[in-house]
């Protein structure tokens, strides 16, 4: 009898012991795409106790549509923010300072639109700094925020983002105007059910610019404030 009460607690040891190995295992099978630090991770949602959103406009492209979409903003006395890309900043200067001039925020795309989670932690930081410095020698401010082209996240670009003080910016709202070109599907997809501290995502395109006047006016009409992604990240003022 002794002798079996032995033989289980052995085995029960014995299973305890697979279990965490099996537990361990799984753990640093799922962490491939956060830093071992855990200190950074991809944002989808601002402040959800404020009644504000964000309108991210990620920019390589549509320089034509640029300037009315800033005269939107400006007439409905909405701030944004720009996640530029690095190339297109270096034909654009002047609509750079324009945006932060009219008080802006500026956020970083990286430089050619690359897939950061197949690159290297020196390609991941090639792609964010030299854009951090263009914008920073064009417009005098150090951008902060690092929203990854077409949302490709990994463990590599969350490490650079991390050594450098970024905040990785995805979305929760994708108004998808690269692909439909369709101002009314545009419209409902960053209008419907509004929630607070929903992240936006567009381009300048020119169905986005025929969209944004009914956008901006459906959210003021809603009681939500446009505001720039760090208002929005911000916390509930006291």
């Amino acid at each position: 009898m002794k002798k079996n009460y032995e033989n289980l607690l052995v085995n029960i040891g014995a299973n305890l012991v697979i279990v965490a190995v099996i537990a361990i295992i799984l753990i640093g099978a799922f962490s491939g795409a956060v830093p071992a630090s855990g200190k950074t991770k991809a944002i989808y949602s601002g402040n959800t106790a404020e009644k504000r959103v964000s309108l991210m406009v990620n920019v390589y492209w549509g320089t034509e549509y640029i300037d009315a979409m800033l005269n939107e903003f400006e007439k409905h006395n909405v701030k944004t923010t720009f996640f530029l890309g690095g190339i297109w900043v270096a034909k654009n200067a002047d609509l750079v300072k324009k945006m932060v001039e009219q008080g802006h925020e500026i956020g970083n795309h990286g430089y050619f639109h690359k897939d950061h989670k197949a690159l290297s932690e020196k390609q991941n930081e090639d792609e964010i700094l030299v854009t951090q410095k263009l914008i920073e020698s064009i417009a005098g401010v150090r951008t902060s925020l690092f929203a990854p082209p077409s949302g490709s996240l990994g463990n590599n670009m969350f490490t650079v983002c991390e050594r450098h003080n970024y905040k990785v910016i995805m979305w929760g709202k994708d108004t998808i105007d690269w692909r439909d070109k369709d101002a009314e599907i545009v419209y409902k997809r960053a209008t419907t059910d509004t929630q607070n501290g929903d992240l936006i995502l567009m381009h300048p395109t020119a169905h986005t610019l025929k969209a944004l006047p009914r956008i901006l006016e459906n959210l003021n009409q809603k009681g939500f404030k446009a505001v720039t992604v760090s208002e929005n990240l911000a916390p509930t003022s006291k």
